[in-house]
């Protein structure tokens, strides 16, 4: 049973008024610094840090496919490390095909999982006038 104090440590994913995905953080008025979680000051530098949300875009730094059993999720799952466009590196799930998405495969933001867990879809398109991904 959690801890009832305990504090959610995944990233926060937000729907903008637009319907886009974002995952809410903060970033560094000192530094370049920036953080899919809300901290007090920067983790870096220590400085004053400011409300930021990161997305919808990002590119996949690296994907594994888990076949094993793990806390509550059914094998296999999809798990992709995301560089956010101007944002930080955040772990998701990811579309599970034949592979994980390949490193270097743009992705965008898309609904988090049942479960709240972060979550990208592959890039197929872009939005007329923004280019802004449209996952699959």
């Amino acid at each position: 049973m959690p801890h009832t104090d305990a504090v959610d440590p995944r990233p926060r994913s937000e729907l903008d008024a637009d319907g886009t995905w974002r995952l809410a953080g903060l970033r560094c008025l000192r530094c370049p610094a920036v953080s899919a979680h809300v901290w007090p000051r920067c983790p870096a530098c220590g400085g004053p840090v400011e409300r930021a949300v990161f997305g919808p875009g990002g590119t996949v730094w690296s994907s594994t496919v888990v076949r094993i059993p793990v806390a509550g999720r059914e094998p296999p799952v999809a798990l992709a490390y995301v560089d956010l466009d101007d944002g930080p590196r955040v772990l998701a799930h990811a579309p599970l095909g034949p592979d994980a998405p390949p490193v270097g495969s743009r992705v965008v933001l898309v609904a988090p999982t049942a479960a709240g867990d972060p979550a990208v879809g592959t890039v197929v398109g872009t939005v007329p006038g923004t280019g802004a991904g449209v996952a699959s």
